[in-house]
């Protein structure tokens, strides 16, 4: 069970997630987000320090959220863009405020993807090309940061506003890309 104190830093964290998403971190209001979260500004500035750093700790969380929702699996990685993809639609406010720190200038706002994480996803494609599944051609870091903007590309440059058909259509052709993107050529099949 959270305590109280628990409690207000992640009403303000959700807050701040949406306030920060709308508005960039320039536009956004403490005022508008400790109301939001029903906390006094004087809370919020307890617990964070500023706005700057309320951002990069909503950032931070962000990308704890998204590193932990995407297992991936060495016989499965369309499967995991197709996760990515799903997420990325229902979280569109990750991406948004991702955008929001690189247009300010400060790439000091954007985490770090964790280097545990990066090596835990380079070892499974490296393992998947070990297993004759993935084109071996690829860097394993390279290929993760391609699959991943494969499969986030519909947040970044939406072609329409989409109904469902029209979002499951898409997510159709970002697995299919995939797919031709990890496949192993003739040449390299034992």
């Amino acid at each position: 069970m959270r305590s109280d104190g628990e409690a207000t830093r992640a009403r303000i964290l959700d807050a701040a997630a949406h306030e920060f998403a709308e508005h960039g971190l320039a536009g956004a209001r403490v005022d508008r987000i400790a109301a939001a979260a029903s906390a006094s500004k004087e809370r919020l500035y307890a617990y964070f320090g500023d706005k700057r750093s309320l951002f990069v700790a909503v950032l931070t969380d962000h990308m704890q959220d998204i590193t932990d929702s995407m297992p991936m699996s060495p016989r499965d990685l369309v499967g995991f863009v197709g996760g990515i993809f799903d997420f990325a639609q229902e979280n569109p406010e990750h991406f948004r405020m991702m955008q929001w720190a690189k247009l300010s200038g400060d790439l000091d706002l954007l985490p770090e993807v964790p280097a545990a994480v990066v090596e835990r996803d380079a070892r499974v494609i490296a393992e998947a090309q070990a297993l004759g599944l993935v084109d071996p051609e690829w860097s394993p870091r390279e290929l993760f940061g391609l699959l991943f903007a494969l499969a986030t590309s519909e947040v970044y440059f939406p072609l329409a506003d989409t109904d469902s058909a029209d979002l499951a259509s898409k997510r159709a052709a970002v697995v299919r890309g995939a797919a031709k993107l990890i496949a192993v050529p003739d040449a390299a099949v034992r």
